[in-house]
């Protein structure tokens, strides 16, 4: 009977050790997939949108720095201008205007549900902030044409029928409004209690306490969530595409319209012959828009470092 219970329980270890060594390797496997697509995605990216600058001899000053945009769309045909500065300064204008107006709001909102109230915070703000996440962003587009544009016509007597900077700029601050809360939140309430009782021993109000102890400890997480925040708002296209007015100018205001990177691809991409200089300057758009995530990406590692340093 011993050697029986003996075999079964080796039996069972072995069967156990077999499965966990397959699941590891599944887990693994597909780990590994990940990381090969996006080096796949990343040089394929590289490759295509370098072919502006080593094929058709644009310089790189030129393409960030010039407002002359008028790429000859043929595939023998080169020579025009692939001066892209217009589109980036109106994805740089829309979106440091949604974080302007989304970022107050956001920490209110965080400060609320995790501070001043947290059982309404969580039984209606929490709540009300995953309704936003799930909103497909043609839904803010289309709220924002039909209802904000009119409104910054009719209020603001904007000069070009309210399709604008600003209407860009309200509507994604609406979109990146959920991520900057739900990541700020999660960073306070990860701020350990001590911090908040040890500021109540010493006489400070709530308030004090959450503005000279609670803010600054979460200060690596809120600093995550802005960049998120802004990560989703440099690559949103259809909802701006559908407010900003696409014009190829420079804003005299916020209350003019412009254009930016990601609009002009989504409108273009598909109306330009394949390799020539105006699908390959929209590539080089495209790659542009992954060294900003990639920039972003390692401001969070950064920002998460100095957090584990400190702590």
């Amino acid at each position: 009977m011993k050697t029986d219970s003996l075999q079964m329980v080796v039996s069972n270890e072995k069967r156990n050790a077999a499965e966990e060594h397959f699941w590891r390797g599944i887990v693994t496997l597909c780990g590994l997939l990940i990381i090969a697509l996006t080096l796949v995605i990343a040089a394929f990216l590289i490759i295509r949108g370098s072919v502006t600058f080593t094929a058709f001899h644009h310089s790189v000053a030129e393409f960030l720095f010039s407002p002359e945009w008028n790429p000859k769309d043929g595939v023998l045909q080169y020579g025009g201008n692939v001066g892209a500065a217009v589109y980036i300064g109106g994805s740089l204008m829309t979106c440091g205007l949604a974080l302007l107006i989304a970022l107050p709001f956001s920490l209110a909102a965080a400060v609320f549900m995790t501070e001043i109230s947290p059982d309404a915070g969580a039984k209606l703000l929490q709540p009300a902030v995953e309704i936003f996440v799930g909103i497909p962003s043609v839904v803010y587009g289309w709220i924002g044409l039909t209802v904000l544009v009119p409104f910054i016509k009719k209020v603001f007597h904007a000069p070009m029928g309210g399709f604008s900077v600003l209407a860009a700029g309200i509507v994604l601050a609406v979109m990146i409004f959920p991520t900057i809360t739900t990541l700020s939140a999660d960073a306070i309430r990860g701020v350990p209690r001590d911090y908040r009782m040890a500021s109540y021993g010493m006489g400070a109000t709530r308030w004090q306490m959450i503005h000279t102890v609670v803010l600054p400890a979460a200060r690596g997480g809120i600093f995550t969530g802005v960049i998120m925040g802004l990560s989703r708002a440099f690559g949103e296209a259809l909802a701006v595409a559908m407010v900003i007015g696409k014009t190829r100018a420079f804003p005299k205001g916020i209350l003019y319209p412009t254009n930016n990177l990601t609009a002009a691809i989504a409108a273009d991409m598909g109306n330009t012959a394949t390799g020539g200089e105006y699908n390959q300057a929209l590539w080089s758009m495209a790659l542009l828009l992954m060294i900003i995530s990639m920039f972003f990406i390692l401001l969070i590692h950064l920002a998460s470092g100095t957090k584990k340093e400190r702590e």
